[in-house]
């Protein structure tokens, strides 16, 4: 594993730490990788961590790819579609229908049919411009929580919040140690508040504060949102309030907010919030009939699926008929002709939500009759957009 850290240490130029002995040796495990040795030398690197995703209600095994990596003087040789295309066969194996990974340059990842399926949006408001259009500040009661009390709160809010949601990950006690509750000290200590109603929890936000980091004489202050859910409008627009309470914060930040968050449609100045987005998650469907049948429907109909060359996962040529409803689905392989047609990069997309049926075929993305494509629309419509906050 020291050997891994010390390629990570050197072509992520100590991003993950310095010298081998770091976040990237550490964190892994040896049954997770897959590496490239010439002369006896460790050239290239690759990692998948089981995970497990939501797709729309379900729940479906998904390898996380991360710590992909080659010396430069190993590189234009081919080493990482080898390692890639042999990845997927044991992730089929594991069934792990799905992967994912925080592409480092998008271009490599493409190669291999990945496709950005979640976006990250970020904003930057001051407190004093935290304020609703409507005047509705929310109904709920938010009280702060020791952090070594909250957990079992926290857990079973963020539960609840992605049950029917689309690539969000099962959080393990780990992942909320390296994700939402990380130590930064040069962020300042962690809080927790709660959103109550009738005695129930309805949302929580973790958050972080810190003086002196504004250039503003009353409101130096910057907190720093790690992780905010909302169980329905009411209790977002209640925690939302509680932020803008503090009033000697001038600067509000959060960098993973979905792409469908209602802030821009709610604030009375939603051009206050300086919103931003960037890149999300990269996702490759691996094995086509496991991930059909594993995912959640709110639409019924039956669709035969083309997927067009696959070199890397040759499994997934063909016809599949997904019939599919909110009770399940099936998929069979048929011997058929296609109502669509679409590359496994095009199936992500469509997979996940992140677009729509008629969009990619307006885009010359999916090939199929307007009927197809509607039916499709319909199929793989999903109740939210697809978002993943968690990096890994």
């Amino acid at each position: 594993m020291l050997d891994m850290g010390a390629i990570g240490a050197y072509v992520y130029a100590g991003s993950f730490g310095d010298g081998p002995d770091n976040t990237i040796s550490q964190s892994n495990r040896p049954e997770w990788t897959l590496c490239v040795f010439v002369d006896g030398v460790m050239a290239s690197m690759f990692s998948a961590i089981p995970f497990t995703m939501r797709a729309n209600g379900n729940a479906v095994k998904m390898a996380g790819v991360s710590s992909v990596g080659t010396l430069p003087e190993y590189r234009r040789r081919g080493f990482v579609r080898r390692v890639m295309t042999e990845a997927f066969e044991r992730m089929r194996a594991e069934e792990q229908a799905i992967a994912s990974l925080w592409a480092s340059q998008a271009a490599i990842y493409q190669r291999y049919q990945y496709a950005m399926t979640t976006v990250l949006r970020r904003y930057e408001i001051d407190t004093v411009d935290i304020g609703f259009h409507d005047g509705d500040p929310g109904s709920g009661t938010v009280l702060r929580c020791p952090l070594a009390e909250a957990m079992p709160r926290l857990k079973q809010l963020y539960i609840e919040h992605i049950g029917g949601r689309m690539c969000y990950l099962h959080r393990s006690s780990a992942l909320w140690q390296l994700t939402v509750l990380e130590d930064k000290p040069e962020d300042g200590p962690l809080h927790v508040a709660f959103c109550e109603r009738d005695g129930k929890d309805v949302g929580y936000v973790v958050y972080t504060t810190r003086p002196g980091r504004i250039d503003h004489r009353a409101r130096s202050q910057e907190m720093k949102i790690r992780d905010l859910v909302a169980l329905d409008l009411d209790a977002y627009r209640s925690l939302w309030s509680f932020i803008g309470a503090h009033d000697m914060v001038g600067s509000v930040t959060w960098t993973n907010a979905p792409l469908d968050d209602p802030a821009p449609e709610l604030f009375a100045e939603p051009r206050m919030l300086h919103a931003e987005d960037r890149e999300g998650l990269w996702l490759r469907v691996v094995d086509v009939e496991r991930a059909l049948a594993e995912r959640g429907y709110d639409g019924s109909g039956t669709l035969r699926i083309g997927i067009t060359e696959d070199s890397l996962a040759p499994w997934n040529e063909g016809v599949f008929e997904l019939s599919a409803s909110p009770a399940g689905a099936t998929v069979t392989r048929v011997q058929a002709d296609a109502d669509l047609v679409l590359s496994p990069k095009a199936l992500a997309l469509l997979y996940t939500g992140r677009r729509d049926a008629r969009l990619l075929h307006a885009w010359g993305l999916i090939e199929g009759a307007p009927d197809a494509v509607a039916r499709a629309a319909d199929i793989f419509a999903t109740r939210t957009l697809p978002h993943a906050p968690d990096h890994f």
